[in-house]
């Protein structure tokens, strides 16, 4: 939608609003200069399942508040993070009514993720203070020559094309780092069924438990290599395991 928005129109319809509901600025001779306070970019990941979501958002959340550093959060903007930098920076993870969300902060802008009626995922980039971010323009000496360099953006609507493109590209940079992250959904449902009792031809098996000594020697002895050229055999894991009774060792 951003990409569509023409600021020249835009400074035309705020123009037409002041002379409509301030028309005292027509007597008095002076017009506004309309300038930037905060601006908010937003990129929306749809998903048809809200489960699919989900599965996923609550790993990714817990995954980024511990791997996104300083100079992450730095490169998703686009900039360098230099020794001298004073300004905040760091990372901010809270639970709301209406869900969860992660902030990052460098400075007067911020990233933030969080799950939107439970099927949008959305990255978005505010920044209250667009000076943050400098690009290469004209600027006018005080000798009054004007010469081409990189300096700070400046605070009026006519920058709001140049950032939308900047907000956009730290979006991308953001959503493409998250989608580098490990899925361990699936893993997380395989030690479920894991840890699930079974019930087969009227007879009951207990579950795995991931947190007791016992099967936690079995597994060990599971990942001996000699089973992947012999085989998985009942004798063979009661040698490996001469403190077990043979009947508390079941057919595997």
């Amino acid at each position: 939608m951003s990409d569509h928005i023409r600021v020249e129109d835009l400074h035309q319809v705020f123009d037409i609003l002041a002379n409509r509901y301030c028309p005292v600025i027509k007597k008095l001779g002076v017009m506004y200069r309309w300038s930037i306070m905060q601006v908010e970019y937003a990129t929306d990941v749809v998903f048809r399942n809200p489960d699919d979501l989900g599965h996923l958002y609550d790993a990714v959340v817990h995954t980024a508040i511990h791997s996104v550093k300083p100079e992450n959060i730095a490169t998703f903007l686009g900039q360098k993070l230099h020794g001298n930098y004073e300004g905040e920076m760091g990372n901010r993870f809270n639970k709301r009514i209406l869900g969860t969300r992660i902030k990052h902060q460098m400075g007067a802008v911020t990233i933030k993720m969080y799950d939107k009626f439970g099927y949008v995922l959305r990255i978005e980039t505010t920044v209250n203070n667009v000076s943050q971010f400098k690009h290469s323009r004209e600027v006018q000496q005080r000798d009054g020559t004007v010469t081409q360099k990189v300096a700070p953006m400046k605070k009026n609507i006519y920058s709001l094309f140049l950032l939308s493109q900047i907000l956009k590209a730290s979006n991308r940079r953001y959503l493409a780092f998250v989608s580098s992250l490990d899925d361990p959904s699936d893993g997380a449902k395989k030690l479920d069924e894991l840890s699930k009792s079974k019930k087969v031809d009227d007879r009951s098996y207990k579950g795995f438990n991931f947190f007791s000594r016992e099967d936690h020697q079995l597994f060990q002895v599971l990942t001996h290599g000699e089973f992947n050229i012999s085989g998985l055999q009942n004798k063979s894991i009661r040698k490996l395991l001469p403190d077990r009774s043979p009947a508390s060792v079941s057919r595997p």
